[in-house]
């Protein structure tokens, strides 16, 4: 919804980093996987209960992350490939966050956020998964309340001002929602076509 605005926005961060790393001619889809192993290393931060400096963290690597699409488009190196793994890393980036903050509510018994983290894990999966599907049968598909940029940047503000449980009721509720709005787009543009 605010992905694009938010990339011309913040270009003004990461163009020069990206510049700089074209100069040295690194790889695209090193920066894609460095970017991985940071949020790999915020999972842990936050497993550990550092809740506040994991909201930050995740804004700094993000903007990290944002660098490996331009600088593709910089030194000329954008593949399907690089486009694939960009998309799969960033999945798997989501999931571990969320992994990390399982792990530090489950050892405060919080069973209420567990579940809806796990509903939220499930929305987002669901979320990728139906616009990945509506390509796959020839439907280009980014509408949707909440995408990635929308569930993250709330997410933050959940961690930076100690709102995680109402965050959570939102993301677990939006996620889904965004998972059905794209089914009812997906059906609505072939005219609820019957098939098996």
């Amino acid at each position: 919804m605010f992905t694009e605005a938010a990339r011309k926005y913040f270009r003004i961060l990461y163009e020069p980093p990206a510049r700089l790393f074209s100069s040295l001619g690194v790889s695209p889809n090193v920066i894609t996987m460095v970017g991985f192993l940071l949020m790999v290393g915020i999972a842990v931060v936050l497993a550990q209960g550092y809740l506040f400096w994991g909201g930050i963290l995740i804004i700094i690597v993000g903007l990290f992350d944002a660098m490996d699409g331009t600088l593709a488009r910089m030194v000329g190196r954008t593949s399907r490939f690089g486009a694939f793994l960009d998309s799969t890393l960033d999945r798997y980036s989501e999931a571990v966050i969320f992994l990390g903050l399982f792990i530090y509510l489950s050892g405060q018994n919080q069973r209420l956020e567990l579940i809806l983290i796990y509903a939220t894990i499930v929305g987002s999966l669901m979320v990728s998964y139906a616009r990945a599907r509506a390509e796959g049968i020839g439907i280009p598909l980014k509408d949707g309340l909440f995408t990635r940029f929308e569930r993250v940047f709330l997410l933050v503000v959940g961690l930076l001002f100690n709102q995680l449980v109402i965050v959570l009721w939102i993301l677990a509720v939006f996620s889904n929602f965004t998972a059905l709005q794209r089914m009812y787009l997906v059906w609505r543009i072939t005219g609820g076509e019957k098939g098996g």
